[in-house]
């Protein structure tokens, strides 16, 4: 049986992979975030899920500014010089986080190599800032590696997110192609540093797939996410933004995605999401609450 499509074999996405025209609430969302002048990885990594996220008020918050100091051959966040990190940032995403009403809120950022802390300061501030405003709020942090750096994981850890995701993206052996300036071990070093540091927090990592990994590639990845300390594993098609990024290399039908779930959850993660459009932070409050069911 078949479960993946070669791209030569298709002139335009499959079928599973259309997707309908933005609802009129998720302009509402867009209007929202635009009032606090606040980016979204969803619009700067040209997510597909925005229009549905948007329409169910959601968003994830993209803070330290829009353009990243890393260039990922995957992602269509600007590669260029940041501007300084905005001191009333924490605050604004505080209060959209309010306006749109969540109960569940996603932080993530660019990587920050040109700051001494590269961000974790500022990353801090703002689960603090959202706390302060959000009773009873659930924060999920999505995070660059931080060159694996234990202290800066710590001050992250110090503004107690409940989830701490940390994306490997790709199997071992096409690292240096999809991000040659991050490192296969020092993401899996992360989440072992973030276990050591808190223990009961819960740790998230996804991987793409689309990008010419093999089946054993994927389930070793798996394994060593395990013992990294990994709880929740997110595995979603990869996109490419355009002509100038990696192109796709084959498309996983949806049966091969409930297969790999299947299967990845039976090796001991609390919670495995996987599906076409299954990105890290897509409906990432309920994947929360399903791992905390099977804790």
């Amino acid at each position: 049986m078949r479960f993946f499509v070669s791209v030569a074999a298709v002139k335009r996405l499959p079928n599973w992979l259309r997707r309908n025209l933005p609802e009129r609430s998720a302009i509402s969302t867009h209007q929202i975030l635009e009032k606090y002048a606040l980016n979204t990885v969803c619009e700067s990594a040209r997510c597909p899920n925005q229009s549905e996220c948007y329409s169910m008020r959601t968003a994830t918050f993209m803070i330290l500014g829009n353009r990243c100091t890393r260039r990922c051959g995957f992602c269509a966040v600007e590669t260029a010089k940041p501007s300084e990190p905005e001191a009333d940032e924490p605050e604004r995403v505080a209060q959209a986080a309010h306006e749109l009403g969540l109960r569940y809120v996603v932080i993530t950022s660019v990587a920050r190599d040109d700051l001494i802390d590269e961000g974790a300061h500022h990353f801090a501030q703002t689960l603090r800032a959202v706390r302060g405003l959000l009773e009873d709020v659930k924060i999920e942090v999505l995070t660059p590696d931080f060159h694996a750096r234990p202290e800066l994981i710590k001050m992250i850890l110090s503004a107690e997110p409940d989830v701490f995701n940390h994306n490997i993206e790709t199997v071992r052996r096409l690292q240096r192609r999809l991000r040659p300036q991050a490192d296969y071990e020092r993401s899996l070093g992360v989440l072992k540093i973030v276990k050591q540091i808190a223990a009961e927090c819960v740790t998230k990592s996804g991987l793409m797939l689309g990008l010419g990994e093999t089946d054993e590639e994927i389930f070793e990845t798996a394994e060593d996410l395990l013992m990294s300390g990994c709880n929740i594993l997110t595995l979603g098609q990869y996109l490419s933004p355009g002509l100038d990024y990696l192109p796709v290399e084959n498309f996983v039908e949806p049966a091969r995605f409930e297969d790999f779930r299947l299967k990845l959850k039976s090796m001991g993660f609390c919670e495995v999401y996987a599906g076409p459009y299954v990105r890290s932070s897509y409906h990432a409050g309920e994947i929360f609450e399903k791992a905390q069911d099977a804790k």
